[in-house]
């Protein structure tokens, strides 16, 4: 564990800050501490970044709500780099936009899987009725057939782990993931509410007592 007296600030005092989404793994927004900035963030367990153009602090999500709430801070080898690792509330960017990086420069990668994007298109079925779509049927079907296929699910990763089948049991339990997931979307029920609600049963180590 290195202090923030060990980090190589610029001349202007600033070290970027490169902000990192826990479960994605995508890469947020870039942006800028000084010393005062890091010290809050740390203290605070949430970002709070330095404005080179406004000269002042700002906590990310104090006007707009979309808090960043830290996981870790690491820095590079060279100890000129930090990279923040977050649970967040909403976009990263301004624009709305879950992540400040979406314009191209050169090349075009496909977009990474995510629950999250997965969720988003077990939505888009609900609220945009697709024709042949399994979704559709579903939430067409209603939520007793919804839960009927859960607890089938529920039986078959039940069985494929007895088994000791590892191979049946990653499929079951992505049958199971997915079909949970229609369940939320049926109920009303977000990912960041179960974010929420393991992150409130989460006793950090050394505080169990």
């Amino acid at each position: 564990m290195i202090s923030i007296q060990d980090l190589k600030f610029d001349k202007d005092g600033l070290i970027p800050a490169i902000v990192v989404d826990s479960v994605s793994g995508a890469v947020l927004m870039l942006a800028y501490m000084n010393a005062q900035s890091l010290q809050i963030s740390i203290d605070e367990g949430r970002t709070c970044f330095w404005s080179r153009s406004r000269q002042e602090l700002w906590r990310k999500g104090a006007s707009s709500g979309n808090v960043q709430h830290i996981v870790s801070i690491k820095t590079d080898c060279d100890k000129d780099t930090l990279k923040i690792t977050v649970n967040k509330d909403g976009p990263a960017c301004h624009t709305g936009s879950e992540t400040c990086f979406f314009e191209d420069v050169y090349g075009c990668e496909p977009d990474a899987f995510t629950l999250d994007s997965l969720f988003d298109i077990v939505l888009d079925r609900k609220a945009n009725p697709k024709p042949g779509s399994y979704t559709t049927y579903l939430f067409e079907k209603g939520i007793n057939k919804i839960l009927k296929k859960v607890g089938e699910e529920t039986t078959e990763v039940v069985i494929a782990a007895k088994d000791d089948d590892r191979r049946e049991t990653i499929y079951e339990i992505s049958d199971l993931i997915y079909h949970t997931m229609v369940l939320m979307a049926q109920m009303g029920i977000s990912p960041d509410d179960i974010k929420s609600e393991l992150a409130s049963r989460h006793v950090p180590k050394g505080e169990e007592n």
